[in-house]
């Protein structure tokens, strides 16, 4: 089976196919970064009017370098939601038209579900059940996957995503966008020890994550002692990163524990970070559970990841109607 994926939720334009659910023939990636860099996070109007721009080009030179026509696939994998409405408006719309004119089964992929299945693209694929810790920009969720296309919500952000912090926190230190590479690189000259920002806690018991407070412990910081110094930016990058590293990994491994599921899934584009990936992968092995992590150019928003995930639904049965809409506050559990 061969599938032609298509993402863009939000900043990026995506384009992907993937033979047997699992060999990436081509993967091309269209960053809006020039974009949405002035105004330090990403505009929704912007990111929808290049989309425009590009998508017809990118899904071309995915087919192109795959060797592969349109008429000669055997399905469309487009992400419907959740996401920015206008950027997955533009991915959807192609995707229905693509596969109206080539008569083409189509299938409406969850980006969560996409982040997941970015971990099967691996040469360390995991075995169900596990568990999933989704970060990125938007969204910030830990999954419970029990078998293919089956999953329970076991936490999630209460208010901030970790990413989202991550390009707050950068705009507040004057590093630019997007805030997560930078906040790493800043980060690697500081201590993270220096300063100690507070963790949260859920007085209620659950599993969720909130990084709001965090955000505002460092905008405080910034406030009383700014203007800050190169060591002390450095210095608060450190202790920021650290703060959140540790918010993730100790909620994920307190759920391995209570599911008793040893085994994890870290995905999403925050799992591109080097030190959430290092202390994960140390504090798993201490606890006897097997992590799984994408390489950085599957954590990151990308089509072959939507193609993985589209590609098993395609193949369970599953085909949308011409009428699919974008949904862009969609659900993957509960």
């Amino acid at each position: 089976m061969v599938v032609l994926g298509i993402e863009s939720s939000c900043d990026e334009t995506a384009a992907a196919v993937l033979a047997d659910g699992y060999r990436v023939l081509s993967s091309i990636v269209a960053s809006q970064d020039d974009v949405h860099a002035p105004y330090g996070g990403v505009v929704p109007e912007l990111a929808s009017r290049r989309h425009l721009e590009v998508i017809v080009p990118v899904v071309e030179r995915a087919l192109g370098e795959a060797r592969v026509r349109a008429a000669d696939l055997d399905g469309i994998a487009v992400t419907q939601g959740p996401g920015l409405v206008g950027s997955l408006l533009v991915g959807t719309s192609l995707a229905k038209a693509l596969a109206w004119v080539h008569g083409l089964p189509l299938v409406g992929v969850n980006h969560l579900e996409g982040h997941i299945y970015a971990s099967f693209l691996t040469d360390d694929p995991p075995e169900y059940p596990f568990l999933a810790l989704v970060v990125s920009g938007g969204h910030t969720a830990l999954y419970q996957a029990r078998a293919p296309r089956e999953y329970a919500l076991l936490g999630q952000t209460r208010d901030d995503a970790a990413g989202e912090a991550f390009d707050k926190v950068a705009k507040l230190l004057g590093l630019g966008f997007p805030g997560g590479p930078i906040v790493q690189r800043t980060a690697e000259a500081g201590d993270p020890t220096a300063i100690a920002f507070p963790a949260s806690r859920m007085t209620d018991g659950a599993r969720d994550f909130s990084f709001s407070g965090i955000k505002t412990s460092v905008s405080l910081y910034v406030k009383r002692h700014g203007p800050l110094s190169e060591r002390q930016t450095a210095d608060v990058a450190a202790s920021f990163q650290a703060a959140v590293v540790r918010m993730l990994v100790r909620r994920t491994l307190r759920a391995c524990v209570q599911t008793g599921v040893k085994r994890v899934v870290l995905t999403g584009g925050v799992a591109a970070n080097t030190r959430l990936r290092e202390t994960l992968a140390a504090e798993a092995g201490v606890e006897g559970v097997r992590l799984h992590v994408p390489p950085p150019r599957l954590c990151t928003d990308n089509a072959a990841m939507i193609a993985a995930a589209g590609s098993d639904r395609l193949k369970a049965g599953e085909r949308a109607r011409l009428d699919l809409n974008a949904i862009p506050d969609l659900v993957l559990a509960s």
